[in-house]
């Protein structure tokens, strides 16, 4: 087995399958399985999409117990080389899987890959991220950037500066779209991905671990997805915000995490990560 694609589903039963079609529809030349994991979902009876899509492996939970356990649920029973993390409220336009599994192959050094990700209308969306930082923080503060590409040092110094028609190694991509190497998983704790949060902030808290044990992060821009943000369900800002404290406090010292704050705030007004 080449991937594992592990997508959640919560009371989206439509979408989900728009989902699953779209990679039955578009993946090609690769040996993969659909891993699905129905978080407790009381819209309707889960063995339903088995009766849609008799070959797809159905987990199913007696709990919502969030977006990064509800994946390592379906880790654990995935076969694949590779890993596919593949939110519901997304459409592959291509043979994305594929794309993403080649670059896999031929970028050892790589740990994970995202797509790109489009809106419904084609534009994208900023799914290269930085992590917060006071060297980047002061870059934008002195507006160093307008003298600048949109690179320094191989990194995206913010989302809107770059087109996303390029490969490029950022800090950390979304979990929309996340593809990345099972073997790595044998240098996390348990053999699991981190599933301290319940939904969000989990990619960067993947990434960030990906990259202390020397590995980067990649984007690959022919890999294309449709993502119908905001369809899927959760109170997005409050999770965030305090998700992203939770990791701020884990990962950083206090000195950054105050300067880091103080620098959002002379540039957005504030007092915040981000």
């Amino acid at each position: 087995m080449e991937v594992s694609i592990v997508i959640i589903n919560y009371n989206t039963f439509q979408l989900t399958c728009s989902c699953i079609e779209s990679v039955i529809q578009k993946t090609t030349d690769l040996e993969y399985e659909i891993i699905l994991v129905d978080n407790a979902s009381t819209e309707i009876d889960p063995k339903n999409f088995l009766a849609k899509f008799p070959s797809v492996i159905l987990v199913e939970s007696n709990m919502n117990d969030g977006f990064a356990k509800g994946n390592n649920r379906g880790i654990l029973v995935a076969k694949g080389k590779y890993i596919l993390l593949l939110n519901s409220d997304t459409i592959l336009k291509n043979n994305a899987v594929a794309i993403c599994f080649h670059f896999l192959e031929n970028n050892h050094h790589v740990a994970v890959v995202g797509a790109r990700l489009e809106n419904p209308d084609g534009t994208h969306q900023c799914n290269c991220q930085r992590l917060p930082s006071i060297k980047y923080g002061m870059l934008e503060f002195l507006r160093i950037q307008k003298f600048t590409s949109y690179q320094w040092g191989g990194k995206v110094l913010l989302g809107f500066f770059f087109d996303h028609k390029s490969v490029i190694y950022p800090d950390w991509v979304w979990g929309t779209f996340f593809m990345f190497r099972k073997s790595i998983l044998e240098k996390f704790p348990n053999g699991r991905l981190h599933d301290d949060y319940f939904m969000y902030v989990e990619d960067m808290q993947w990434c960030f671990e990906f990259r202390k044990r020397g590995y980067e992060i990649a984007f690959e821009p022919n890999a294309v997805a449709i993502h119908l943000n905001g369809q899927s369900k959760g109170n997005k800002p409050k999770m965030m915000r305090d998700n992203t404290e939770l990791f701020m406090i884990q990962y950083y010292n206090p000195v950054s995490r105050f300067f880091i704050k103080v620098l959002n705030l002379l540039l957005t007004g504030n007092y915040a990560y981000y």
